[in-house]
């Protein structure tokens, strides 16, 4: 089922990085968003500490984060830092 979502989801996800961009897959105590970087990022720019500080105000402390890196890997992040804290922080569960 999760793959299934992953393939629709990245149909309609742009290839330039665009911080509007992030898709909400599913909303609870925990969400879950994919996103898909630009081809100038990689996912260790993504893991850094900051990158997501723009949402801030919409991600939670254990939010899962879907982070497509064009053509080579899918990662899983999660959320680490507390609700509404900058910079967001996140850890690679790959």
């Amino acid at each position: 089922m999760l793959n299934f979502l992953i393939k629709l989801a990245l149909r309609f996800l742009p290839c330039a990085f665009d911080s509007t961009q992030m898709n909400r897959l599913q909303a609870g105590t925990c969400t879950l968003w994919i996103y898909k970087i630009s081809d100038a990022d990689t996912i260790t720019q993504a893991i850094a500490s900051g990158y997501f500080s723009s949402f801030a105000d919409v991600l939670r402390q254990g939010d899962a984060i879907i982070v497509v890196d064009p053509g080579t890997s899918i990662d899983m992040l999660t959320v680490s830092s507390a609700d509404n804290a900058t910079p967001v922080t996140t850890v690679n569960g790959t």
